[in-house]
């Protein structure tokens, strides 16, 4: 066994011994990589622990209970990657790195009465483990492995909702960089647009691959399963701190965003604004090559 493997299975025990004797946590469950099959756990991999308990903000507004589980470096609170809720993410001495994911018992019930959310069943269905369970919840609350639900196409609104999203803030950027505001300009440059871009890769997978991709969420193994020439597209698509190459980079995202979706729009037989798109295009030539 590796030696951070075994430092997180250390860190673990102490946490199933401690919560045994916390009469607020009723059960809890390892998520992620650490309870996968397919892509599993390496040194480099966190571990996730979705806790059902009577008395979440226990968990998310106090921190003196992590003393019983290791040294805490630092903690801090972030929302879910998935499903809306909060996490109390920790780095302890050595690095090992938990996500702490309390969940209210009344939550989980729901959930075996109903069955999961599809995002949420996303990441579950890719493997989940019990290390705590009081009330017996395993046996009502659906955790076994299975394929994550299949891609879905983007309806012809929601595309091109996306498409004008992308145009308008393609504007939106070489406005700011006239201004001369370069924080906001990259900004929306490397990460909002970047996120409208990932949209567009995952449909244009699936449209390709008739909606068959296992695209994961959030970018996860973004090279393993997008197009080989999205993947290139993205090398020049990002910028450094500088004016010039900003510019640079907001033309090389539309250059690729245009292909990803006009491609995407032909395999959806869906319409592409190609007019506005064009008009986008040379509004912006206008504001930012003048300058050069």
């Amino acid at each position: 066994m590796h030696q951070t493997t075994l430092a997180y299975e250390q860190l673990l025990e102490r946490f199933v011994a401690w919560a045994q004797t916390q009469p607020d946590i009723r059960a809890a469950i390892i998520l992620g990589s650490r309870a996968r099959t397919e892509r599993p756990a390496d040194e480099w991999s966190d571990l996730d622990l979705w806790i059902i308990t009577t008395d979440p903000d226990r968990l998310l507004l106090q921190t003196d209970w992590l003393e019983h589980l290791g040294t805490p470096w630092l903690t801090f609170l972030e929302s879910t990657a998935t499903g809306g809720g909060t996490e109390r993410r920790v780095l302890f001495e050595g690095g090992l790195d938990v996500d702490f994911v309390p969940a209210p018992v009344e939550l989980a019930r729901r959930f075996a009465a109903e069955g999961l959310p599809p995002d949420i069943a996303g990441v579950i269905r890719r493997g989940a483990r019990f290390v705590l369970d009081k009330d017996g919840l395993a046996a009502s609350l659906d955790l076994a492995p299975g394929d994550p639900p299949a891609p879905r196409p983007p309806t012809e609104d929601q595309f091109l909702n996306l498409v004008n999203d992308f145009w308008y803030h393609a504007v939106w950027v070489a406005k700011k960089l006239r201004r001369g505001e370069l924080w906001t300009a990259k900004l929306c440059c490397d990460s909002y647009m970047k996120r409208l871009v990932l949209a567009m890769i995952e449909w244009h997978a699936g449209a390709a691959s008739g909606w068959s991709s296992d695209t994961w969420h959030g970018g996860r193994f973004l090279e393993q399963w997008a197009d080989p020439n999205a993947i290139a597209g993205l090398r020049a698509a990002f910028a450094h701190y500088d004016e010039a190459d900003v510019r640079r980079a907001l033309f090389a995202t539309m250059d690729l965003f245009r292909w990803l979706a006009t491609e995407t729009a032909a395999r959806l037989s869906y319409p592409y604004p190609a007019a506005a798109e064009e008009n986008v295009t040379d509004l912006v030539r206008n504001y930012l090559l003048e300058q050069q």
